[in-house]
């Protein structure tokens, strides 16, 4: 008997939860619960990311093919032309890209929640070349599983990944510099290059 009344109160409580997440004033989609971010030591989730290679044939790579058995710098933007990234986070990353070979990495890649389209023209506009791959994670579902999300949609922005790079081994996060949203105080190329062994 006290089971059933327990079982009886316990869904009473599931009903009032959801009748207070969708009451008026009470927006379901702005009371989602913030996922924990990615951490050192973890290996990241896998996902696909589009990009187009050097003969401009738009191709997929999994977070697998890109870090199985390989030294990679990741690094994301909140958006791709737009003035921090554009002026300082990308060039930062093309600029020391010989620096980060010297130091054994095998690939320097820049994501963000754009598409595939715009990242070629942004990659194109700031001469990445080779140095720097300009993956899209277009629906952001990396960025996502990541818990690294960047809610700008009072901005015109949707949402967007927050500024961050990280140092991975064999698919493995070694070092992580997440910022706070878009800030930009952690996570340049001199930053990963002075914490990198």
């Amino acid at each position: 008997m006290l089971s059933s009344i327990c079982r009886q109160q316990s869904r009473l409580a599931v009903r009032q939860a959801r009748r207070l997440a969708t009451a008026p004033g009470m927006s379901s989609s702005r009371t989602s619960i913030v996922p924990q971010a990615i951490a050192v030591g973890q290996k990241l989730p896998d996902g696909k990311f589009k990009y187009f290679d050097a003969e401009g044939q738009m191709r997929d790579v999994s977070v697998e093919e890109l870090t199985r058995g390989k030294k990679v710098v990741l690094f994301a933007v909140p958006g791709a032309f737009t003035p921090t990234c554009s002026l300082k986070h990308v060039p930062g990353f093309v600029d020391k890209a010989d620096e980060f070979k010297t130091k054994g990495v095998d690939t320097i890649a820049c994501v963000s929640v754009n598409d595939a389209f715009v990242m070629a023209a942004w990659g194109k506009d700031l001469k990445a070349g080779d140095k720097v791959l300009m993956l899209a994670d277009g629906n952001g579902a990396f960025t996502k599983s990541l818990g690294v999300e960047l809610d700008l949609v009072d901005k015109g922005l949707g949402l967007r990944s927050r500024r961050y790079s990280m140092y991975v081994e064999d698919g493995v996060v070694k070092l992580l510099n997440l910022e706070e949203g878009g800030a930009f105080t952690v996570s340049s190329a001199e930053d990963m290059l002075a914490a990198m062994p």
